[in-house]
């Protein structure tokens, strides 16, 4: 069965809209609109939440909604019900025609439709039973309890969730789209004399639960969140300084995704408030640095087939040889900039509108071999994962906390060190990066961007690369 026929027999049959109303009342509605849709959704979700050897919360939600928006030159009409009526749709209309009266620019052109599917047309939560999924989580509790006398405490969480959506534009045009995401989290406290230190490890995709829940897998997320734990018992604590920095591979793409990315968003930049604005086709990054946007990746965390506009994503290169080559955009932000749509308008649900958002980020590989990079180093920081962090989009400085550094001294990686926090400008840091590593990778499918109040799933990655001058803070 196709997406259109799984959403059609969803929305139009079960919730008991009609589809050929819908779309009259839709189209009449934005009739005198620039741009604008009608956005169905319908979502279930579970998590299990697992703490000292017991099953400790689960949660089961489904939720159903529309939300119509319609855009006249830069002004923008939304309503939104979790009444998933024709009623409550014709309610909506009114409302959004006698907002934006008076107003009208020009026509925005209608999405191209595309066959291309990058992930698998299935509800995850309902692949396995209650009751396996619960031993899975008491199985990877029994076995992390097992791996030392200092494991002092298991934490695992599952989640699932899918999503049904389906989009029709003011042209009467219709895309659907089924959205399948799981994640594996993995914590332990880890307890030695009077220290304790936390290690975790997560991981995610637009798949089923199969194989993040296979032993051979969660046992490997397993031990990593055990190794994590256990070296930071031994951290001394950071020194603080300029320095050298040399970020791993795969989730420090974090600080890529906040310090850079967001600063690259279409709206940002046609607003003007972003460091980045005005600065196409101009040098923002040092030679060799090249950044990626692409939700076409499949069944990655950031992936969508279509975004929340109906657009398909794409691959986007946005520095190219540390040049400045594009923006994110939904069709708001491109239409007013006179460029094209990148597939990157997102929401977080029915009642939230659409806004440019990435999907997956990250900085294509070089040349070097990461042993050489940290080799070349006398002194400086090896940070290979992140915590929480903190980014002004206006002026591109950002605060992120090290949750798992190293110092490097003599070209060799040494003591594990605790409290390091990485401080800098976005568009700064990336003229300093001074070796690129051949070693990228994707971050294992964790992250989750927050913007305007929403969040939405993302992918991160990096390869092994070098920062000069670099502040470092820390209490050593």
């Amino acid at each position: 069965m196709t997406n259109e026929a799984v959403t059609k027999d969803l929305f139009f049959d079960a919730a008991g809209l009609d589809i050929n109303e819908a779309n009259s009342i839709t189209t009449d509605s934005l009739m005198r609109a620039d741009d604008g849709e009608l956005f169905l959704e319908h979502k279930q979700s579970e998590s299990f939440n697992f703490e000292n050897g017991n099953l400790k919360e689960t949660n089961f939600d489904s939720s159903e909604g529309f939300g119509l928006r319609a855009i006249s030159g830069e002004s923008i009409s939304f309503a939104h019900s979790s009444n998933l009526s024709n009623d409550a749709l014709k309610r909506a209309a009114k409302t959004i025609k006698n907002a934006h009266k008076g107003y009208h620019g020009s026509l925005a052109i209608p999405p191209s439709a595309t066959n291309n599917q990058f992930y698998e047309n299935f509800n995850p939560l309902q692949k396995l039973t209650f009751k396996s999924k619960v031993d899975t989580l008491a199985a990877i509790d029994s076995y992390a309890r097992g791996l030392d006398s200092r494991v002092h405490q298991v934490i695992t969480s599952l989640t699932g969730s899918w999503q049904a959506i389906r989009i029709i534009n003011n042209n009467g045009q219709h895309a659907s789209d089924i959205r399948p995401l799981v994640r594996l989290n993995v914590s332990i406290i880890a307890k030695d004399g009077n220290r304790q230190e936390t290690g975790s490890h997560g991981t995610g995709a637009r798949k089923d639960y199969s194989s993040f829940l296979d032993p051979t897998n969660w046992q490997k997320q397993v031990d990593e969140a055990w190794r994590q734990a256990q070296t930071k018992l031994d951290a001394i604590a950071a020194p603080a300084g300029e320095m050298s920095v040399v970020l791993g591979p795969g989730w420090p793409g974090i600080l890529l995704h906040e310090a850079v990315g967001h600063g690259l968003e279409g709206d940002f930049n046609r607003k003007q408030t972003s460091a980045f604005a005005g600065l196409l086709g101009q040098r923002v990054a040092a030679p060799g640095v090249t950044v990626i946007d692409d939700g076409t990746l499949p069944h990655k965390r950031g992936s969508l087939t279509i975004d929340d506009e109906g657009t398909p994503t794409g691959r986007t290169v946005l520095i190219e040889d540390g040049i400045l080559k594009g923006y994110l955009h939904d069709r708001l932000s491109a239409r007013l900039m006179s460029m094209n749509p990148t597939g990157n308008g997102r929401r977080e649900s029915y009642a939230y509108q659409p806004l440019p958002r990435m999907t997956n980020t990250f900085m294509l590989p070089g040349e070097e071999h990461p042993q050489d990079i940290i080799s070349s180093m006398e002194k400086g920081l090896y940070a290979v994962n992140f915590g929480g962090g903190q980014v002004d989009i206006t002026s591109g400085k950002f605060v992120f906390s090290a949750s798992e550094a190293y110092l490097i001294e003599k070209g060799r990686i040494t003591a594990p060190v605790k409290g390091a926090t990485l401080i800098g400008n976005g568009p700064d840091v990336l003229t300093k990066v001074v070796a690129v590593g051949n070693d990228f990778s994707l971050d294992p499918g964790i992250g989750t961007c927050g913007k305007a109040g929403q969040g939405v799933p993302v992918g991160v990655g990096l390869p092994t690369i070098m920062v000069e001058g670099m502040t470092v803070g820390g209490t050593g």
